[in-house]
């Protein structure tokens, strides 16, 4: 399923635009607040990308299963490690929000 390979790659550049926001938003939050804001919401966008394209995926799988074939083992198990690291990887952006709220 190449289509879910395109998309969990796209699903990793939201993630590193999201990451680089957040962090953005954390370096100017005392010295350009207005820029900080701006850096804040962009992060919030990215993330709203994350979580249209990770719903497509889920869309995809659960079609396929529908049909009654079965998911490769293999790939299941590359889509598990792949999304597992997407889900720290979101966990840590997180975080960065989260401190940029306090």
């Amino acid at each position: 399923m190449k289509i879910i390979e395109h998309l969990s790659d796209l699903i990793n550049e939201e993630i590193d635009g999201a990451c680089n926001y957040a962090k953005l938003a954390l370096k100017y939050k005392e010295e350009r607040p207005q820029l900080a804001q701006t850096f804040y919401n962009l992060t919030v966008d990215e993330m709203k990308h994350i979580d249209m394209l990770h719903d497509e995926v889920v869309k995809i799988i659960n079609d396929h299963k529908a049909t009654g074939a079965e998911v490769p083992v293999e790939m299941q198990a590359v889509y598990d490690y792949v999304h597992a690291k997407q889900i720290d990887r979101v966990h840590n952006i997180k975080v960065y929000m989260d401190q940029y709220k306090d």
